[in-house]
């Protein structure tokens, strides 16, 4: 019996962007993120984050979870049961449901302590409203800049480009909800 192997994001993305007959330089684009950070996260040398993961779905058309490795289902508690890195140094849990008819998608985000994002902003269609649980948080969106403290909250238009960072000296934790039409 031979074992099918789980198909990576990356690769994903790529058989969708060849698929659809894209460049790396259109889809980038399309997307609105660098042809040299679409392509390391097509290689498997980058994680993407959420916001990547959500403007490509919409791109290709298709759900965020159909994105992600969905063949084995211990591959599925995995996702359900631990925080996955998007980057160093944040970390993403899904709090709702997937579906293609959904447009709330919410998160339990965790930023290391003294952190920052590093490399691409973020931004998708929709809006965003993110709130502290633990921890600060610096957010830039466009050219504004905001501290938070727990207990804080910001909504935003979320295809402003936007960066989060944790300047205090315990490890943040946010509740992200994000609406994507």
């Amino acid at each position: 019996m031979i074992k099918k192997t789980e198909e990576s994001f990356g690769s994903r993305i790529r058989r969708l962007r060849e698929a659809k007959g894209l460049t790396i330089e259109s889809l980038s684009l399309d997307a609105g993120y660098p042809a040299d950070f679409l392509k390391k996260i097509e290689e498997g040398k980058m994680a993407p984050p959420v916001a990547a993961v959500l403007q490509l779905g919409r791109i290709f058309n298709v759900d965020m979870n159909q994105l992600q490795d969905t063949r084995s289902k211990e591959a599925a508690k995995r996702r359900t049961t631990s925080h996955k890195k998007r980057v160093a140094s944040y970390a993403y849990a899904p709090l709702t449901k997937p579906g293609e008819e959904k447009h709330l998608r919410a998160y339990r985000v965790s930023i290391d302590p003294k952190t920052e994002h590093k490399g691409v902003e973020y931004h998708h269609e929709g809006e965003e409203f993110i709130y502290v649980l633990q921890g600060g948080l610096k957010i830039q969106v466009g050219q504004n800049m905001s501290t938070l403290k727990k207990g804080g909250c910001i909504n935003f238009d979320s295809s402003l480009s936007h960066k989060l960072s944790n300047p205090t000296r315990e490890k943040t934790q946010l509740l992200v909800v994000i609406y994507v039409p």
